[in-house]
């Protein structure tokens, strides 16, 4: 049986104050946890992360300078911290990223004390966890790795190479990093079934993924 820490360190990280307000109203008065640090970006988190070494750091994904999916992989690499992803997003494009990044678990925001409580205890214990939601992701993602239609977050990634934008722009665009713009461009490759941005973006035409109107004069 696993020993938890006691209590079990916390480092929140959302780019909104009173999201991060809230997160810590969860635990306050529970002696099984105490919340060391928080961070309002990626860049913060990984070095409050190096600084505090908390056994526990809840990342949001979407948030300016560096997201979560690059700094969970910063910390992860660079830590023994477990980090649990809580965001709003569920889609394939989110998850999988997190996932492959290094996250234990990802949960979603409207999750209830008991249930985000419950998932900060497994990870902690080095369990991975996941909100229903996102179990159906990944196991659809599982039953059918090699599905043509792109995500939500993909089309908007081929929207902008077929208006000739870097990985840089993209990622400056989309508020994501370049190494999450290079990941989706793998997928995208991989569905489409082909090598480069260019035959991409024609495959894209051809398949009604984009329209004429969707690239800029």
């Amino acid at each position: 049986m696993t020993v938890l820490p006691s209590p079990i360190r916390i480092l929140i990280v959302d780019d909104h104050p009173v999201v991060r307000d809230g997160i810590r109203g969860m635990f306050t008065g529970d002696g099984d946890f105490v919340v060391v640090a928080e961070a309002a970006d990626g860049n913060e988190a990984v070095a409050r992360a190096l600084t505090h070494q908390p056994d526990v750091v809840l990342m949001d994904l979407r948030m300016p300078h560096l997201d979560g999916v690059a700094a969970t992989a910063a910390i992860v690499e660079s830590s023994h911290c477990r980090v649990l992803i809580l965001t709003t997003y569920d889609t394939e494009s989110d998850v999988v990223p997190a996932i492959e990044a290094g996250a234990i678990g990802y949960m979603l925001k409207d999750a209830t004390r008991e249930e985000l409580v419950g998932a900060v205890r497994a990870a902690a214990a080095g369990e991975s966890v996941l909100s229903p939601p996102v179990a159906s992701r990944l196991m659809g993602q599982v039953r059918n790795p090699a599905r043509q239609t792109l995500s939500d977050r993909e089309v908007e990634i081929l929207i902008e190479v077929a208006n000739g934008a870097t990985n840089r722009e993209i990622a400056a665009h989309l508020f994501i990093s370049e190494a999450t713009v290079k990941t989706h461009l793998m997928h995208i490759y991989e569905k489409l079934e082909v090598n480069d941005r260019a035959a991409a973006v024609a495959a894209g035409y051809e398949r009604g993924l984009l329209n004429p109107g969707d690239a800029s004069p």
